[in-house]
């Protein structure tokens, strides 16, 4: 499975990555750095990648889900509710592809502020699979 990390200037987290071709577009595009936004309890943050709309898109999103942005080519990432949202879900301004899952509690987010930076990398190989690197296998 592959997996990336998301490192803000206040907290890094990990997510691992959806087998669809918007998260395949993603790992691509990896590394990028770019400056957050914030939303309600959402960050978000532009990236250089066109995505179709997936047949799972959606503006409903469950906390720490990794989604990416149609309207605004960015990926976005909730751990709470939105301005838009109704009751306790949480909304995205409209659609989007999810194409991956934190590993850690979203909440960590929390701490994410509007400015700062992010970089993103891909944090396995992507035949690494889940076990050691291959290096350390059978030690």
């Amino acid at each position: 499975m592959r997996k990336i990390r998301l490192t803000f200037d206040t907290v890094t987290v990990s997510a691992t990555l959806k087998d669809t071709p918007t998260a395949n577009a993603i790992w691509d595009s990896l590394p990028l750095r770019a400056q957050v936004q914030t939303w309600g309890d959402e960050v978000y943050f532009p990236i250089p990648v066109n995505a179709a709309p997936e047949p799972d898109a959606r503006s409903v999103v469950e906390a720490g889900e990794l989604c990416y942005w149609l309207s605004g080519a960015c990926i976005a990432i909730c751990f709470g509710p939105t301005p838009v949202s109704r009751g306790n879900e949480i909304r995205l301004a409209s659609d989007a592809n999810p194409f991956g899952q934190m590993i850690e509690d979203p909440e960590i987010l929390r701490v994410v502020s509007r400015g700062s930076s992010v970089a993103v990398e891909r944090l396995d190989p992507p035949d690494a699979g889940d076990g050691p690197p291959i290096a350390l296998r059978g030690v």
